[in-house]
């Protein structure tokens, strides 16, 4: 079982936090939401999903996560002008911890200039941003980088991005 380290706030794409959140649960991996206060309700861009936050970004250290899910939206855009959600995400990066993103969730790691060098894919939207910071970007439904990072471009292609994540959590 991997404690998975779920970074969030509001206008995150639903589906994209809710199915690959409950397949990683489904497969016995504890899943925590992380915002700026535990306790807040965030609700996603379609609102069809509703979290309470489970922990406040002040009260984690990444040192206790085995893996880190970032959802897409306009939540990964708004969380990357708070240094301490860019710091938190970067050590992933950094340890070679398992990192799962999709859609717009990389621009989270681009601020953290935690992707120089790295095949990764991404909403189209984000591509040029991706390729600006020296990623080998790829259109396709799912990218696997080093055995560690996980990426996908959209909700279409969530199926992929939860198989080759439980793959990487060895699961």
């Amino acid at each position: 079982m991997s404690k998975i380290a779920c970074l969030m706030t509001n206008l995150f794409e639903d589906v994209e936090y809710t199915e690959p959140a409950n397949a990683f649960r489904d497969a016995g991996n504890e899943v925590v939401t992380i915002e700026k206060e535990a306790g807040t309700k965030v609700v996603g861009k379609q609102g069809d999903a509703e979290e309470t936050v489970d922990k406040g970004i002040d009260d984690v250290k990444p040192e206790n996560f085995d893996a880190l899910f970032i959802p897409g939206g306009f939540s990964p855009d708004q969380l990357r002008a708070d240094e301490r959600f860019v710091k938190f995400a970067k050590h992933f990066m950094d340890e070679r911890k398992p990192v799962f993103a999709i859609c717009h969730g990389p621009q989270l790691l681009i601020t953290a200039k935690a992707l120089e060098g790295r095949t990764a894919t991404g909403f189209t939207s984000i591509a040029v941003d991706m390729e600006y910071a020296g990623v080998n970007y790829k259109d396709q439904e799912v990218v696997v980088c080093g055995n560690q990072l996980v990426t996908s471009r959209q909700p279409d292609d969530i199926p992929a991005f939860i198989n080759e994540s439980l793959k990487v959590l060895g699961q």
